[in-house]
């Protein structure tokens, strides 16, 4: 299985209504992209101050490497990462991307 990890920080004037938007888009590749078996959302909740300004984050578990590359091909992820990275300080910037390989 693969833990993909997205970290990033949206731009301040971001409404709430609009990050649950983003949220839902992406949620909505659960089901529809082959092998993408789960996604979790939410804000950095951690008291250690480390964040380095990641404030939300998600977290997507996909069945194995393929279905990573399956999804990060897919036209719906690249539309939703998109509306993402429009929403985030700095563009591209703003995002922070860990993939980790569970046994």
């Amino acid at each position: 299985m693969i833990r993909h990890c997205v970290f990033f920080r949206f731009r301040s004037g971001v409404s709430k209504d609009e990050r649950a938007e983003i949220y839902a888009g992406l949620n909505a590749l659960v089901g529809q992209i082959d092998g993408l078996l789960s996604a979790t959302f939410g804000p950095n909740t951690s008291p250690e101050g480390l964040g380095q300004g990641f404030d939300d984050g998600f977290i997507m578990d996909l069945a194995d490497e393929a279905a990573r590359d399956r999804y990060l091909d897919d036209p719906a992820h690249k539309a939703a990462g998109a509306r993402l990275v429009a929403a985030l300080e700095g563009g591209a910037e703003g995002l922070l991307v860990f993939d980790m390989k569970l046994d």
